[in-house]
């Protein structure tokens, strides 16, 4: 069996007024990432990670912003055919390891229902999808609360 490890990362702008997409789901909030996508950072993140670690460039490259077909795209759909095109070169996910970084709204409450939809959108067990949240600590565009940026790594194994 053959094992690879992936690394991703991605940020968004928030702005007033939007809806607010992570890990699969809607946060209640009063801004929103702003993206051509529905700009869910830790979906981004994990397609990076996935596409990275089976040698398949990155998300730019498959979803384009500049493709009219993405825009608002609701990024789970990303994910899905993420999913196919890693399985479809041999490889299943061997487990998912990631962090959200955002000073606002506190999120922890919401990492349950974030597994659950990763792990159902990947067809996974639910115990492969580790989701950690921390700030800056008030330092940075994210500690102004002017962003959010998610990092994940994935390890994924030859089936």
């Amino acid at each position: 069996m053959r094992f690879r490890i992936g690394f991703g990362f991605d940020v968004h702008q928030l702005k007033d007024g939007l809806d607010f997409w992570l890990g699969g789901i809607k946060v209640p909030h009063t801004k929103g990432a702003l993206g051509h996508s529905d700009a869910d950072v830790l979906i981004h993140s994990i397609c990076d990670s996935l596409l990275g670690a089976a040698n398949l460039d990155d998300i730019g490259k498959h979803f384009p912003d500049t493709d009219p077909k993405y825009k608002g795209v609701d990024s789970k759909h990303l994910l899905k055919e993420v999913m196919t095109l890693i399985r479809e070169k041999g490889y299943e996910l061997g487990n998912l390891d990631s962090t959200i970084c955002l000073q606002k709204p506190k999120i922890g409450s919401y990492i349950p229902q974030m597994q659950k939809a990763l792990s159902d959108c990947m067809e996974v067990d639910l115990d492969l999808v580790s989701i950690k949240a921390t700030t800056t600590e008030t330092l940075g565009f994210v500690g102004r609360k002017e962003g959010v940026s998610a990092y994940a790594t994935v390890l994924i194994n030859s089936k």
